[in-house]
């Protein structure tokens, strides 16, 4: 299957499941509690198998070790931009934790940013992209979902790195431990038919079914503050910093521009998923995501494509 034939099932993917999603949300008693066994079994089970698959089968130099490097920077950049600006927006706790979740969680991956990647800077681009998200997981499952273990618990109970070791929401950390190891090791991956787009697609699916029963519609105007100042964290503070950086180390170009756009990206889709595993506020999340991702669509991807 092509990168195009690809981003266009992997869209009707997104699609359905989120108006299913919307659709289901009056017809299940607590869907904040169905969706997160759904997501819990997601990343126990699904997660880790396309972890352990695609990272074993990696294969990249030591000159690329920046792009996850600078994914990794994009990402602390929106977290240093929405601690500094938390204050203005006087937000109770549980909101303003989940508005920290979603400025410093991109779309970067294959269903935004590396497609765009694709479009603009052809095959390359990306594989410059995926290796770029590598940062991802390591970030997600190993710094911002022990640090909201940590505020969200009420008391402290036995062993925090046992708690860490033996909670299933670290699964797909734990998967990539495993993968480096059997890449540090020079254990060949078998040479099986393994069904990782049909995984990714389930996966990608349970994802968007859970921001479908989870947005609310009529709050969007009420959160226009918001929106606005996580639309400026997005697509104005991340990459003017990345454009900073990027104009005083010299790197190849074609990482610089994927870099670049990569700066540009709208809140992830594990924003909605963080908020609900860890009992956030998961609607103001699903409210974010979408607006964002409008905002992004609408009006900043066509300057992005007259400037590129």
């Amino acid at each position: 299957m092509s990168p195009v034939s690809a981003f266009a099932v992997f869209q009707a993917v997104i699609i359905l499941p989120f108006g299913a999603g919307v659709m289901l949300r009056r017809r299940v008693a607590d869907p904040e509690q169905f969706t997160r066994r759904l997501l819990r079994l997601n990343i126990t089970l699904i997660e880790p198998l396309i972890v352990i698959w695609c990272v074993w089968g990696l294969q990249f130099s030591r000159d690329l070790v920046l792009m996850p490097i600078a994914g990794l920077g994009l990402a602390v950049c929106g977290l240093i931009a929405g601690i500094i600006i938390l204050p203005l927006l006087k937000l109770p706790k549980q909101r303003a934790i989940t508005f920290l979740v979603s400025a410093t969680l991109s779309n970067h991956g294959f269903t935004m940013g590396g497609f765009l990647c694709y479009l603009f800077f052809g095959e390359r681009g990306l594989g410059l992209s995926i290796i770029m998200v590598l940062y991802f997981i390591p970030y997600l499952y190993g710094f911002v979902f022990p640090s909201l273990k940590a505020i969200t618990r009420t008391r402290q109970q036995g062993s925090v790195l046992r708690d860490y070791i033996l909670d299933t929401r670290n699964m797909p950390l734990a998967a990539l431990a495993v993968a480096a190891l059997l890449q540090g090791m020079d254990i060949e991956r078998p040479t099986v038919a393994f069904p990782v787009d049909a995984f990714l697609a389930l996966s990608i699916a349970l994802y968007y079914l859970t921001v479908g029963m989870n947005v609310v519609a009529p709050g969007f105007r009420l959160l226009l503050r918001q929106h606005l100042v996580l639309a400026a964290i997005k697509f104005i503070a991340v990459p003017a910093a990345a454009a900073g950086l990027l104009n005083i180390i010299s790197i190849e170009q074609n990482m610089k521009a994927v870099i670049l756009l990569q700066s540009c990206m709208p809140s992830a889709v594990y924003s909605v998923v963080t908020a609900v595993l860890f009992g956030l506020d998961a609607r103001f999340a699903s409210s974010l995501f979408v607006v964002n991702t409008a905002v992004f669509l609408c009006a900043v991807l066509p300057v992005v494509w007259v400037i590129s």
